[in-house]
């Protein structure tokens, strides 16, 4: 059994998840997120701003309530390491050829992170239960695909606040960060929430192209880009397909508006690795590509997830746009 020595179990972990690479670590209980944030999740789901988003209304008591989601549960380990800003190198942008160029959102120039970060929580789940000497009986590791308000966990773990963008910001590292969890059963050290920083700031809402950003707090997923090239699975109307402009897999309109962001150091460098070469891609192309292209193209790549057939959908648009601008 490893040693605690004068450092508290919650300040061990802390300090080897960020001997393990990630940028923040912080502790919340695994209670409820609060009767205020699940009365706006509810208001949300109610006006049908999850849009084609159907996962958003199932497990509503677990995703609002981590002790609901794993029995036994007192505490949830929060991380988040930040993926950029990632400078746009004008040589790879397509500034200066002559064929049409789609953009890849940034997060997914990485390989899948989910894979990545959840390898990660199991070497601190591994870790824990070497101090433990085995008696860390119980735990979930949750990146995206568990019912639970990452976010707002996040926010009362400390690693930052909910901006108007609706994202995780931490004031250091802005709101490009990849968050993920472990619920545990362990009686941890709670930390502070963090408090709201972007009061007076309306950067991102006014950096949406399509208005689904708006200042009363909304945020309708029917008009994000970001939804309608990853999510949403039909054909995309086209009064907002207009307004997508060149963005082929999500968009990052709202979080590089962020002042924190746009402040924020490059990220440092970690095994996840970066693949600049998929930020621009020529559409053309894109529209000739077979599936047997598509899978060796983006094998690593949260893309993947999407299909060619979607992938061209957004190809097309894009060309589209490109050809009226």
């Amino acid at each position: 059994m490893l040693e605690l020595a004068t450092m508290s179990l919650s300040d061990s972990i802390k300090t080897r998840a960020l001997e393990l690479g990630f940028d923040l670590v912080g502790i919340t209980k695994a209670e409820p997120i609060g009767a205020d944030a699940a009365a706006h999740l509810q208001r949300w789901l109610d006006a049908g701003h999850a849009a084609g988003m159907e996962y958003m209304h199932r497990n509503l008591a677990k995703r609002v309530n981590p002790a609901a989601l794993m029995e036994g549960a007192r505490s949830v380990i929060c991380t988040a390491i930040a993926y950029g800003p990632i400078p746009d190198d004008k040589q790879t942008t397509g500034q200066t050829s002559s064929e049409s160029l789609g953009r890849i959102a940034d997060f997914a120039l990485y390989d899948d992170y989910h894979v990545f970060m959840k390898n990660k929580l199991r070497a601190i789940a591994d870790y824990i239960g070497e101090l433990l000497d085995d008696r860390h009986r119980k735990f979930r590791i949750c990146v995206d695909s568990a019912p639970l308000a990452e976010r707002s966990l996040a926010r009362r773990a400390g690693l930052g606040f909910i901006g108007k963008n609706h994202m995780l910001t931490n004031t250091r590292l802005g709101s490009q960060i990849f968050l993920a969890q472990i619920v545990t059963d362990l009686t941890l050290e709670a930390d502070t929430p963090a408090e709201t920083a972007c009061e007076g700031c309306d950067k991102c809402i006014r950096a949406c192209p399509t208005g689904a950003l708006s200042s009363d707090g909304d945020f309708d997923s029917a008009k994000c880009i970001s939804y309608l090239t990853i999510e949403h699975k039909g054909a995309i109307d086209v009064n907002l397909a207009g307004r997508i402009g060149n963005r082929l897999f999500g968009c990052d309109e709202c979080s590089l508006a962020c002042p924190y962001t746009q402040n924020a150091p490059a990220a440092k460098d970690t095994e996840l690795r970066f693949h600049p070469e998929r930020r621009w891609m020529k559409l053309a192309e894109i529209l000739e590509w077979r599936p047997e292209q598509f899978e060796t193209c983006f094998a690593d790549s949260t893309v993947k997830r999407l299909g060619l057939e979607r992938f061209k959908r957004n190809a097309k648009i894009c060309l589209q746009n490109c050809r009226y601008t």
